[in-house]
């Protein structure tokens, strides 16, 4: 399966997304590579990843230059025809700011960076990045996020759409306000669009996908152990 992962400048996480789908899963069929914000074709991908970082400084708004970029018009293309995407952090970001996702990412409620890992549970209707994780399971992955508070202006169309799709919560899977990082509305960490194979969220995946990164977790391998189940056609279920 081929990821494209989108290089803005600025972009501080996009070699370590394809380090995750390139080298670690590698064994299961996963091939990435680097594509230029200035690109106007994505070639031949089976999906594409909007890395974290700080996509041309994050001037304006997070994400809102990197919205208008070149390559933008080949992703919303590929969007349209039902491709999968799915955008991490700054990434999140830029998907709400092109109108690929719902919503916003605005400045966490403590006004401060939060460096931390988090555990989040899965929910919300099946994706493209979640499909072959169990529901209800919830997991471990860190956030380095300053701007990752989610508002939406009718969050309850969201819940009956099975839109959320990630959402803070405890150790145990509780979902409570202690566990919520940043002030999210309902405690959201991802989202979907309606057709479901759009998804963005402010934890770090690619920084869960082996133990020498020293997280302790290799949960973030389960989204894009998911992809590689979605583009086989496989129900398969992931992380035991």
């Amino acid at each position: 399966m081929n990821f494209g992962v989108i290089r803005f400048p600025g972009s501080n996480c996009d070699d370590d997304a394809v380090h995750a789908v390139d080298r670690v899963l590698a064994g299961q069929g996963g091939r990435g590579r680097a594509i230029w914000h200035k690109d106007h074709d994505l070639g031949e991908v089976d999906a594409v990843l909007l890395p974290g970082g700080f996509s041309y400084g994050d001037y304006l708004r997070c994400g809102a230059m990197a919205a208008h970029a070149p390559i933008m018009a080949a992703v919303k293309r590929f969007a349209e025809r039902g491709g999968p995407v799915l955008g991490i952090c700054n990434g999140f970001q830029i998907l709400c700011e092109a109108g690929l996702l719902e919503g916003a990412l605005t400045r966490n409620i403590s006004l401060r960076f939060h460096c931390a890992d988090v555990h989040c549970v899965v929910e919300g209707r099946p994706t493209p990045f979640t499909n072959a994780i169990p529901a209800g399971r919830h997991i471990r992955m860190p956030i380095a996020h300053a701007e990752g508070c989610y508002v939406h202006d009718d969050p309850a169309a969201l819940e009956r759409e099975g839109q959320v799709v990630f959402r803070y919560c405890t150790e145990d899977g509780e979902v409570t306000p202690a566990a919520n990082p940043n002030g999210s509305i309902a405690n959201i960490a991802g989202v979907c669009n309606r057709a479901g194979n759009v998804v963005g969220l402010m934890p770090h995946p690619e920084r869960a996908v082996e133990d020498l990164l020293g997280s302790g977790s290799e949960d973030g391998r389960m989204l894009f152990e998911s992809a590689l189940a979605f583009a086989a056609g496989r129900p398969a279920r992931v992380g035991g």
